[in-house]
């Protein structure tokens, strides 16, 4: 029990040798490009019709919950992360808070989170580029454009696009950044672009009545919980990836200012674009008709439905081109969260080393390229998703307990950024999340949550606890 319990300092965690320590690039533009090119993603461009049919107009009052929740989360995150200013987020914080072993847990969690999310991500652009494809007339046999799951050989596209990522990643954090920056903005500017155009048809009419399916969590018998929060437990991930910023942390300067401002930062721009864009779908169009089950992309179909059909192609193209830095990011967050992990002596050391030149972990990168790359080629995800929102919501709640603890541990600490109301945030975080994962998240995930876990736990037991660097330092000692 003592081996499982047993927990790094936090002097121990921000003094690391040169070797061993990632090189400082990044400013606060780029940190707060990382939490948005994480958070808008797909979800803004397809969770608004589904949200909306779970509870109608309300469904601008769910966004605003998880923003909520997710704000909660962000100012604990902005704490930890400026008091250990490296790299693993909410892994590193449980270790020096919680212990050696609920920190794997974490770490564990999160590697299930970015590696799923990553890989989905991969499949959903190539889904955009197959139809591309097709309509350029390319002959390039259908058996190359599907993974085994779904009945092809090899999903090449999704492939493509994971290994131009990871080259990125081994290229420079900087320069991945500043790639990130221009793809970000191309995704705002698609949303300015609907905003725009919508607000033109804007009728308040079509929010009566506001909430036709109630305002809290109502199951219908078939996987499905509609009203106010049964909406939210679904759009919250379409939030999830703020956190990533905090993974930037080690490579950040001046950890303590630009580390707030990009995680506050990006949660605050993130929320607002998405009440804004759910209260202006709603407001142009009856949601019932936006929201049908079988609308992949609500945004453009509301578009075409004005009229707008070349403003519908660009959003459509603009998605297509910045999805990637959706992966990106993703692929960013694994590689820096196994880093750390590796550093630390829970996996094997030498998968730590960082690159003299580039400053980047390029061995931990390449192996994170490569397990997103294999899954993007062969497996059909569908099913599976929704286990990197039980890891986000693990996460989330870490780095609550964490800020707490430790609000309690050790009180006198400096603290660069202090979490408003800690003792209000902190529970509401905590009890939202859970909400979130036992509402929410489907029985099979759960249980596949739980699973997964185990077999992580079982890789602990083998290797882990007795090779963990605060392991040998007591058997030296």
């Amino acid at each position: 029990m003592n081996a499982i319990t047993r927990r790094k300092t936090i002097e121990a965690s921000v003094a690391l040798e040169g070797s061993h320590r990632l090189k400082q690039t990044l400013s606060w533009p780029h940190l707060i490009a990382i939490g948005v090119g994480a958070i808008v993603g797909t979800g803004i461009y397809t969770l608004t019709g589904v949200g909306a049919g779970l509870a109608g107009p309300a469904v601008v009052l769910s966004f605003a919950v998880c923003g909520v929740i997710c704000a909660c989360a962000a100012f604990c995150y902005a704490e930890m992360s400026t008091m250990i200013p490296v790299a693993g987020s909410a892994y590193t914080y449980s270790y020096a808070v919680l212990g050696e072993g609920l920190a794997w847990i974490v770490g564990w969690s999160l590697v299930l989170e970015y590696t799923i999310a990553a890989a989905a991500v991969a499949i959903g652009w190539s889904g955009h580029a197959i139809s591309l494809i097709h309509a350029a007339g390319w002959p390039i046999p259908d058996m190359l454009l599907h993974g085994v799951a779904t009945g092809g050989l090899i999903n090449l596209p999704a492939v493509l696009i994971a290994g131009v990522v990871t080259a990125l990643l081994i290229a420079g954090t900087r320069e991945s950044a500043t790639l990130n920056i221009v793809l970000v903005l191309i995704k705002l500017a698609a949303l300015v672009l609907f905003v725009v155009l919508a607000a033109q048809a804007f009728d308040g009419a079509r929010f009566h009545p506001f909430a036709p399916f109630g305002y809290g969590a109502n199951p219908d018998g078939h996987n499905h919980n509609f009203g106010v929060l049964g909406a939210a437990a679904i759009v919250f991930f379409a939030f999830y990836g703020f956190d990533t910023v905090s993974t930037a942390a080690e490579e950040t300067k001046n950890p303590g200012r630009n580390l707030t401002i990009g995680i506050v930062g990006s949660m605050a721009l993130c929320t607002a674009i998405y009440v804004v864009v759910a209260t202006l779908a709603v407001g142009a169009m009856p949601f019932r008709e936006f929201s049908q089950a079988h609308n992949a992309a609500p945004l453009v179909y509301i578009l075409n439905g004005l009229g707008h059909v070349q403003a519908a192609e660009i959003v459509a193209a603009a998605v297509v081109i910045a999805i990637p830095s959706v992966i990106l990011v993703l692929m960013y967050g694994q590689s820096r969260i196994f880093f750390v992990m590796a550093r630390d002596g829970l996996l094997p050391q030498s998968l730590a080393a960082v690159n003299k030149r580039l400053g980047t972990p390029v061995r931990m990168t390449l192996i994170t390229g490569a397990v997103v790359m294999a899954m993007a080629a062969t497996l059909d995800l569908d099913k599976v998703v929704e286990f990197a929102n039980a890891g986000t919501l693990c996460a989330f709640i870490a780095v609550a307990v964490c800020m707490l603890v430790l609000r309690l541990r050790d009180p006198a600490r400096p603290r660069v950024f202090r979490t408003p109301l800690p003792w209000i945030v902190g529970p509401v975080c905590i009890i939202g999340c859970l909400f979130l994962f036992l509402v929410g998240l489907t029985t099979f995930t759960q249980e596949w949550f739980v699973g997964w876990n185990l077999i992580g736990l079982v890789l602990y037991f083998l290797y882990g606890i007795r090779n963990s660097r605060l392991a040998r330092a007591k058997t030296q000692a």
